[in-house]
C-alpha cells in the first residue's frame, strides 16, 4: 500500500491524504473544507478504484469555481495512480 498526499487547488480544503492498493483507494482524509461533507465523500469513496472515483466525481465544480473538492479528488487519485505506476515513492 502506497501513501499519497495532494495539495489542492482552488477549494477550501488544502490537503488531500490517502493510500492506494493497486487502483484500490484507501484512508481517505481532507485537511481543511467543510468536515462533514468531506467525511461523508471519504467513507463513500472507501475502497473504489481509481477510475471508479474519477468517474463519480471528476468535473464536478463548486459555486463559481471551477472545480470542488470532489473534482480535487478525482485528480489526487489520479496521481498517485501515476505515481504508483511509475514506481516513485509519493
Amino acid at each position: 500500500m502506497t501513501h499519497f498526499e495532494y495539495q489542492t487547488r482552488g477549494t477550501c480544503s488544502r490537503l488531500i491524504s490517502l493510500d492506494l492498493d493497486g487502483e484500490r483507494v484507501h484512508n481517505v482524509r481532507f485537511v481543511g473544507g467543510c468536515d462533514g461533507n468531506l467525511k461523508a465523500i471519504s467513507s463513500l469513496v472507501e475502497g473504489l478504484t481509481v477510475q471508479e472515483i474519477t468517474d463519480k466525481v471528476s468535473g464536478i465544480r463548486c459555486g463559481a469555481k471551477n472545480t470542488s473538492c470532489g473534482d480535487q479528488l478525482a485528480q489526487a487519485v489520479q496521481a498517485a495512480s501515476r505515481f504508483q505506476q511509475a514506481g516513485v515513492s509519493a
